[in-house]
């Protein structure tokens, strides 16, 4: 909202406020008048009892009680009370207002004259104090109107800074600048939207460095074995090479490299719009850590790394789907082996936390720097760079396990310290006592 639009609102409102006070200031003061208008009509009554009346004012009717009869000067309406007292009257009865002033003539019988008039009702005597005092009113009003305009622009000014504030944000964010910010220092609802809009400003710029970031990354990693064979295809069609077993063996590692980024990046793509079914059932936890570390030997088997198993014979199974568990615990048990120098030691172990398994892989590797943990888990981040990429990680394993780990309702997370390893735990819930279930990852 505008100031001018505020500022208006608030006026209109402050009239309106005005005008109700002024209504029943009028309404409680509507009888104010009724001893002046007696006054008034004692005083036509007094000469109309000395025969100096000439002009009977307008809506003041006299009348004249003789021998108890009324004889009415005037329109006939309702007969007002008596008096046999001799004394002046003034007073309100049936509607009327009436002043009876008495008549005292030697020899003659007692008469009593009347002026009276139709009492105004409510409505009638409340505007009439309006009508009397309207233009007193009226500066009153229009001073306190000019004020609470004065104050309303001062006010709106300030409270809807912060909306103009983000209003321009807002376009140049639209320019794709997220680095705009709104400074507040109120704390009401504008202070916590604007508080909120700094929040969303700081998530689209991050979601903006990650999109160009993983845009990079995937051009380089799809562009490196794309080279390479493109390389050595050029080198067997210009005869520089030999299409023998080692060339071939070089030129298939580049294309399974190739198809194994492609394949991890829709993985990734399914599970983190939730496209992928899971079939989650009970898995027995310590059976497939025993499979994985197989695997992993095979495919490590020059590493010099002990690999110790401490999964326990009593751990429950845990409710899962069994193939991106497997897929989990690779990823971290290959990583480990890999990044562990010869002789160090590669821990795996597993342990029930009231309804859920915590399943943790310790290693005695080089251990990951504080400024990169909270990062680990972004698709294609990498700690070192260049050994990474010359050992073949692809920078997505971490970024496929938190999302498993995440569409079965777990937690996954890292802990390190430099010089002294690693450690990667997640949590899954453990298995009901029956039952399997398909569900798509959320």
């Amino acid at each position: 909202m505008r100031p001018a639009k505020l500022g208006s609102t608030i006026v209109f409102a402050v009239g309106m406020t005005i005008v109700l006070v002024y209504f029943l200031l009028g309404f409680a003061l509507r009888n104010a008048f009724r001893e002046a208008d007696l006054g008034r009509l004692a005083r036509v009554a007094a000469r109309a009892a000395a025969s100096d009346l000439r002009d009977i004012p307008n809506g003041v009717t006299v009348v004249l009680l003789r021998d108890g009869s009324f004889t009415w000067y005037g329109p006939e309406g309702t007969p007002p009370p008596t008096f046999q007292d001799g004394r002046v009257h003034l007073g309100v009865a049936e509607g009327i207002e009436y002043a009876a002033v008495p008549v005292q003539q030697p020899g003659q019988p007692q008469e009593t004259v009347y002026a009276i008039r139709d009492a105004p009702g409510v409505l009638g005597a409340t505007l009439r104090f309006l009508s009397d005092f309207w233009w007193q009113l009226l500066v009153a009003g229009a001073i306190a109107a000019a004020i609470a305009l004065v104050l309303a622009r001062w006010l709106a000014r300030g409270m809807t800074q912060p909306l103009r504030d983000m209003a321009q944000a807002a376009r140049r964010m639209e320019t794709g600048d997220y680095g705009q910010r709104v400074q507040t220092t109120s704390r009401d609802e504008v202070g916590q939207l604007a508080t909120a809009f700094n929040r969303m400003g700081a998530e689209l710029e991050s979601l903006e460095r990650l999109r160009r970031e993983l845009v990079a990354n995937v051009s380089h990693e799809l562009k490196t074995p794309i080279s390479a064979l493109r390389a050595h295809l050029e080198n067997l069609l210009d005869g520089v090479e030999e299409p023998d077993p080692e060339t071939l063996q070089v030129m298939l590692s580049q294309s399974e490299r190739l198809s194994r980024l492609v394949d991890q990046l829709l993985d990734l793509s399914r599970l983190e719009s939730g496209e992928l079914p899971l079939r989650r059932e009970g898995v027995a936890l310590r059976r497939l850590v025993a499979e994985v570390l197989s695997e992993v030997e095979v495919v490590r088997s020059g590493r010099e790394v002990r690999v110790e198993d401490r999964v326990p014979e009593d751990i429950p199974p845990v409710f899962a789907d069994r193939e991106r568990l497997h897929q989990v615990l690779f990823n971290l048990l290959d990583n480990a082996v890999r990044l562990t120098p010869p002789g160090g030691e590669v821990v795996v172990s597993a342990h029930r936390v009231d309804g859920r398994c915590e399943v943790s892989v310790a290693d005695t590797g080089p251990g990951i720097p504080a400024e990169h943990l909270p990062r680990l888990f972004e698709r294609f981040y990498r700690v070192d760079t260049a050994r990474a990429r010359d050992d073949g990680g692809t920078g997505i394993g971490l970024a496929i396990a938190r999302s498993v780990v995440e569409a079965h309702g777990g937690r996954i997370r890292a802990e390190s310290e430099v010089g002294k390893g690693s450690v990667f735990t997640f949590d899954l819930p453990v298995a009901p006592a029956t039952g399997t279930e398909t569900r798509r990852a959320s």
